[in-house]
């Protein structure tokens, strides 16, 4: 690992923080006619930076070849859109944004979230690179560019379009490998007085409540507050606000402004959530090395489930084909053996395999056709949810079951 470099600070990376052995591309569905062919399987090995502590992956596939088609459409989740019409209805009176004001959302998927402006007639853009789902923001009237955001489209936007007054980008900053080019392009598309808005996984969630399943190669990285001031200091933007939210197991909202403008005092949430990361220990690398054993931990307690349910000849079906599932499938290393299928909602993975444990993904209502023993629930950051639309599966007995932070059954 010498010579890997953080894509942070440039420094060296030398600390691991977990291994999750190998697997294939999380959203690298199968199709049938490929179940008889090979696929490449990359390491999945997370390392942390002694210098701006920020948790990563090596990159081994580049985001063309994993986001120009991809499988994720944000409106299947009933909460997330909740989710995203609440952020629309707080930030118009926060910010001040009319029919003059500029927004601007990048990795903006199927147009979830910008669907909320245009009720009040403010001006969006959504930049998405996933063809496929560009075209279902079109769809609804939401102006899409499919490009990546780097540097150089950044200014070619701001050059055409004009400086946007808010920025957003809801979990896509862990999918971008080059993090210095990216922030830079965030500095060059912003207004002076604009406002940037970035929600991601927070970092301390995921090492608290042992969500190594959110760990895979479509994220090159994980962030704690403390890694994104540091980023972000280094292009002279400023976190003003912080806000923690429930949401993909435990998320951060930051907001960001240029570090000229003072208009936006810091607030004191900023300095309680770094005071919360460096009480956990997270300004210390030995605190990283603990994370292993706690992922041992939940891999135990799965395996002894699904082994006590086969001898016992129940039948298990996984619930949503998540890329979160594919992580921990692929690192027990447990396919149709214990698995017997998984449904989803999403008619794009129907009909498809999970990539790895080649488990097959069908409609929901094959819950009912065959009324499995147990239902693992994959999105386990949706459970709630999920519970309400399997609460029928009790007229046969069936359980539920959730993995993370630790095994339980209901």
């Amino acid at each position: 690992m010498a010579d890997t470099l953080c894509r942070s600070c440039g420094n060296s990376l030398r600390h691991l923080f977990v291994d999750l052995r190998t697997s294939p591309l999380s959203n690298n569905f199968l199709r049938p006619e490929q179940l008889n062919q090979g696929i490449p399987y990359y390491p999945l090995r997370v390392f942390v930076c002694e210098i701006c502590l920020l948790v990563q992956l090596e990159q081994f596939e580049s985001p063309q070849d994993i986001f120009e088609e991809y499988a994720y459409f944000s409106s299947y989740s009933s909460s997330w859109l909740v989710h995203a019409k609440n952020y629309v209805d707080t930030m118009i009176p926060r910010l001040s944004l009319d029919h003059s004001s500029s927004v601007v959302e990048i990795a903006s998927n199927d147009g979830y979230l910008l669907q909320y402006f245009l009720p009040h007639n403010i001006p969006v853009l959504g930049i998405e690179p996933a063809r496929n789902i560009a075209k279902h923001a079109e769809d609804k009237g939401i102006s899409t560019l499919s490009q990546f955001f780097t540097l150089a489209f950044a200014k070619q936007l701001a050059m055409e379009r004009g400086k946007a007054d808010l920025v957003i980008g809801n979990n896509v900053l862990a999918h971008v490998p080059a993090l210095q080019d990216f922030v830079a392009g965030l500095k060059e598309l912003l207004s002076p007085e604009g406002t940037i808005t970035l929600e991601f996984p927070h970092l301390l969630r995921l090492m608290i409540d042992r969500q190594f399943d959110t760990i895979y190669h479509e994220h090159f990285s994980y962030f704690s507050l403390l890694s994104v001031c540091h980023l972000f200091e280094r292009y002279g933007l400023t976190v003003y606000d912080v806000e923690q939210w429930p949401t993909h197991g435990g998320s951060l909202r930051v907001f960001a402004r240029h570090a000229e403008n003072t208009k936006q005092a810091v607030t004191p949430r900023v300095t309680e959530v770094m005071r919360e990361e460096i009480t956990y220990g997270l300004q210390e690398v030995s605190t990283y090395a603990r994370f292993p054993e706690q992922v041992k931990t939940v891999k135990e307690q799965v395996y002894r489930f699904l082994f006590q349910a086969s001898r016992e000849g129940k039948q298990v079906a996984a619930y949503g084909a998540p890329a979160k599932g594919n992580t921990l499938f692929n690192y027990l290393g447990v396919g149709t053996d214990y698995i017997r299928y998984a449904v989803d909602k999403n008619p794009y993975k129907q009909g498809l395999y999970m990539p790895g444990s080649r488990i097959p993904i069908y409609a929901p209502a094959t819950i009912q056709e065959t009324k499995p023993d147990y239902i693992l629930i994959l999105p386990w950051n949706l459970k709630d949810e999920i519970e309400q639309e399997l609460h029928y599966t009790r007229e046969w007995g069936a359980k539920l079951v959730v993995c993370i932070p630790q095994l339980v059954i209901y």
